[in-house]
């Protein structure tokens, strides 16, 4: 499938210049947003309380909220997932007592909020209550899903793992793009990969939008998009170093770009249709990894066009570096 019909030959390595400005300037605002605001580190990586809640009747998000406030939970974070009924509240670790009786004070002021009391919790069985009047034990109008507690331990440690994760991706795209193409064009991926990355990390600094294991799932999502990206246009770049041999290397650049610009929009587009799709429908808990993924997906796309191929060019690629070796040397090296 094409978009464009006619051939376009739009002059990407000309604009290489103003486009590097343009990404150096952006990841300098990155670094400063990193120094000033941080990243807004989740539960995961800071460690906390996680209860997960589920109501009779579709919740009232800011009723919960004054409610934790007024019980002295003001740091809680109330979120909704799933169905209307269903809310999840993330607490920091709490000095002042154990995780398991923090989290049955706050169940205890949300019943309260609605007049019951718990009295019997079984295990795989619904929680019975009591009104607060008295009365016959029924189920509890909010039940309680699961509570789980993330010590700070365990959150540095998923810190580390990740920042791991990241530093062996990088590692691996180099090892590959030098055994599947040449060292300059390593180079290439890897500054446009490591440019996406640090903008996607200035694009959670800036938003505050929180991040957690979700969010690190999107960082290496795009990391492997634009790196996909990178390698066609990089594959029809090779291919074209052998088939225009009569062209300057500008000229076979800006002619695979122009070749691949057609793909590079298609997967682009329905990628970005997707994530919007996922923003708009997918709730509260994936719209944070949605949102992330919509501007990984543009700055992938654009590091492919503008910094990859123009890094290649400035180390020095010649087609002599892409063209396969003589037969006639190689048979008169032989004895």
């Amino acid at each position: 499938m094409e978009v464009f019909r006619r051939k376009t030959h739009i002059d990407f390595i000309g604009w290489r210049r103003p486009a590097i400005a343009v990404s150096m300037a952006l990841n300098v605002l990155t670094l400063i947003a990193l120094f000033v605001s941080g990243l807004n580190f989740g539960l995961d990586f800071t460690g906390g309380t996680l209860v997960e809640l589920a109501y009779e009747q579709p919740a009232d998000v800011e009723q919960v909220r004054r409610t934790l406030t007024e019980g002295g939970f003001r740091d809680a974070v109330v979120q909704r997932y799933g169905t209307t009924k269903e809310l999840m509240v993330r607490l920091p670790v709490h000095a002042e007592g154990q995780s398991a009786a923090v989290s049955a004070r706050l169940v205890a002021a949300l019943r309260e909020s609605l007049g019951e009391r718990e009295v019997e919790s079984r295990p795989g069985q619904a929680q019975r209550c009591v009104p607060a009047g008295g009365g016959e034990p029924r189920a509890c109008a909010l039940q309680v899903k699961r509570i789980e507690f993330v010590g700070p331990q365990v959150g540095r440690e998923l810190a580390e793992k990740g920042a791991l994760a990241l530093i062996l991706t990088a590692l691996g795209i180099l090892v590959y793009v030098i055994f599947r193409f040449e060292w300059r064009f390593a180079v290439g991926a890897i500054a446009a990969s490591a440019h996406d990355v640090l903008l996607l990390f200035g694009f959670y600094a800036v938003t505050q939008i929180e991040f957690s294991l979700t969010s690190l799932a999107a960082i290496l999502t795009v990391l492997g998009y634009s790196l996909n990206d990178t390698i066609v246009i990089f594959d029809r770049v090779r291919e074209n170093f052998r088939k225009m041999r009569k062209h300057a290397v500008i000229e076979i650049m800006n002619t695979s770009l122009n070749e691949t610009l057609s793909r590079t929009i298609i997967t682009g587009g329905t990628t970005l249709l997707t994530m919007l799709a996922l923003y708009l429908y997918g709730g509260d808990v994936l719209s944070g990894f949605a949102l992330a993924m919509i501007f990984g997906v543009l700055v992938g796309t654009y590091s492919s066009l503008f910094i990859a191929t123009p890094v290649t060019l400035a180390l020095g690629i010649t087609r002599e570096d892409m063209l396969p070796p003589k037969k006639e040397a190689a048979a008169d090296a032989q004895p």
